[in-house]
């Protein structure tokens, strides 16, 4: 799935050095766009007295415009475009030719068009297009999943701009949005709006995230992330213990006596023994029977126990993780005067 990537960049130098190092990490040419004001730049050509400007016009000269000059030997369509809130921009790429077809420069907003059209969102094409108003260049990008990535780390390895914290400074000056009616920076202006950020020109030899120190030296730091792992206790589960009551049928057999009184009538004819005799005395007698019944009785005694207790083992892991670091690179850019020998050579970061 493609996507696209932007990144705003302070100068024309670090967009041309983005779009060399997309180029030749790969990137189709005719995925890859740009979009200057013109105006913004300290070397732009001047408009003739019908009021038109011709690419070539605007490319002429060395510093910026030689530098989008190189853009456009890069990708295609290159070309100066008058825009609503902008006014002319110099273009290459899909944005180009959007600028450029169905009058989209031509109306209000023609900027935000332009943008949405090679998919940047709504909400973010006015942070883009205020920042090439201030003097910004903007680089996009359509790529796919895999290099998207590639790309990204490219921009930022040239300073490309925090639109967003930008746009938050914007407003705490008193910016309410992008305004197509508004007047786009001068040269002066963007050059004093870059310097509000400690962006310097790296066609000057500066770089961002840099030191000044005396004598007119700059002290560019090299970081590096350190990793520092630690522990922590946390949850990994319990174990929940609990009791209940359970009944259950049970029966045992037990034998029971009974003793019954027995009864019995049997016919006698024999003289009465002297004992007898004190028979005739009336008197009541009584015989009792008696039976047996079973009795219950349960008596609670303890046949296990549950022990809960703990063990702790330990155990080594591998932490794994990446670290970033900066690399500073010094290269000589253009011809060099000859150096005396008693100078000595100067340090490579």
């Amino acid at each position: 799935m493609a996507k696209t990537i932007v990144g705003v960049f302070d100068t024309a130098a670090e967009a041309q050095s983005v779009v060399r190092d997309l180029v030749a990490a790969g990137v189709t040419r005719d995925h890859v766009s740009v979009m200057a004001s013109r105006d913004t730049q300290a070397d732009a050509a001047t408009t003739d007295a019908q009021g038109d400007t011709t690419a070539d016009d605007a490319l002429k000269g060395m510093g910026v415009g030689a530098a989008l000059g190189g853009i456009g030997g890069l990708l295609v369509g290159l070309a100066v475009l008058p825009i609503p809130g902008l006014g002319p921009v110099i273009a290459a790429g899909p944005i180009a030719a959007t600028l450029a077809g169905a009058g989209v420069g031509a109306v209000t907003g023609g900027a935000i068009g332009a943008l949405t059209h090679v998919g940047v969102p709504e909400e973010h094409a006015h942070h883009y297009a205020e920042a090439v108003r201030r003097g910004g260049t903007l680089v996009t990008v359509n790529a796919d999943e895999a290099v998207a990535s590639r790309v990204t780390d490219i921009m930022n390895r040239h300073h490309a701009v925090d639109v967003s914290e930008r746009a938050a400074q914007w407003r705490s000056t008193g910016w309410k949005g992008y305004d197509a009616d508004a007047k786009a920076y001068s040269a002066a202006e963007a050059t004093r709006e870059r310097g509000l950020y400690g962006t310097r020109d790296v066609s000057q030899g500066q770089a961002a995230n840099t030191r000044d120190l005396k004598d007119g030296q700059v002290a560019i730091p090299v970081i590096e992330e350190k990793l520092t792992v630690g522990k922590r206790e946390v949850d990994a589960g319990a174990v929940r213990v609990s009791n209940r009551v359970v009944e259950e049928p049970v029966e045992q057999q037990v034998r029971l006596r009974e003793e019954h009184v027995k009864v019995e009538r049997r016919a006698v004819d024999r003289a009465a023994a002297p004992g007898e005799v004190t028979a005739f005395r009336e008197g009541i007698m009584e015989f009792k029977e008696t039976v047996e019944e079973a009795v219950v009785a349960k008596t609670a005694r303890v046949v296990e126990e549950v022990v809960i207790g703990k063990e702790a083992t330990e155990r080594t892991q591998t932490v794994r993780d990446t670290l970033k670091h900066t690399e500073v690179k010094v290269e000589d850019v253009g011809a060099r005067r000859t150096q005396d020998p008693a100078t000595p050579p100067r340090s490579m970061l």
